[in-house]
Order: structure tokens, then sequence, then C-alpha cells
């Protein structure tokens, strides 16, 4: 299993055990936390599901050449980079109510996306 898998899929799961307790939180809170709904769901969609697809992906989905068989790593490393620091943003801006961070946020994730979706395009190809 490539490295890069490797780490798309611990960090999903990683994720997946952050969505479950900020939606446990969110559940036994005293007080409303409306303020957390928008982490859970982007930690379980984006950090959970997202990532271990990519990861998933990344691994199995045909060779794009000998040379380079999942095509640039550089572009698998900016996708999970990228990806990241988004949700990274998400869940510290979205709390705080700070636009310019869900701004980045939102920026960031659709590079990573787009990063995936350039390296793997190549791959889908007939037998």
């Amino acid at each position: 299993m490539p490295i890069l898998t490797r780490w798309f899929i611990r960090t999903s799961l990683l994720l997946f055990i952050a969505a479950l307790l900020v939606g446990a939180a969110e559940a036994l809170a005293p007080a409303p936390m409306a303020l957390w709904g928008p982490v859970y769901v982007h930690l379980l969609v984006v950090g959970w599901i997202t990532e271990m697809i990519f990861g998933v992906a990344y691994w199995m989905f045909p060779k794009y050449s000998k040379e380079t068989p999942r095509g640039s790593n550089a572009l698998g490393i900016a996708c999970y980079v990228l990806l990241n620091l988004g949700l990274l943003l998400r869940v510290a801006g979205e709390p705080r109510r700070l636009g310019w961070a869900l701004a980045a946020s939102a920026v960031l994730q659709w590079l990573g996306g787009m990063a995936f979706v350039v390296n793997t395009w190549p791959r889908v190809k007939e037998r």
C-alpha cells in the first residue's frame, strides 16, 4: 500500500473519531452548540468519507504508467495537504464565525479536490 494511501486512510479514521466526539459533545451539551453542527458535518464528509475515498482511489485505480503508476506524487501530496489545511481552517473558523477562515478553507479544499481530479483523471480509462 503506498504511503500516501496510508496517510489518507489513517487521517480519515482519526477525523472519523474527531467527528464522533464533536457529535457526542453536541448531543450531551447542556446548551445548544449550533455552531458545531457544520464542523461535525465537515469532519464526517470531508475528513472521513472524502479522505477515505481519495486514499483508496489513489491506491486502487488503474496504473497511469510503469514509471509513475499513480500519476504525480507531488499532486497527490498537494491534494492531501490542501484538503487537510482547509479542513483545519474550517474546524477553527466555523465556531468563531471567521469569514476569512471559511473562505480560505473553501478555496483550499477546492484546490485539494482539483489536485485529486487532475491526478486521477488519466487513470480512468478502458482496459
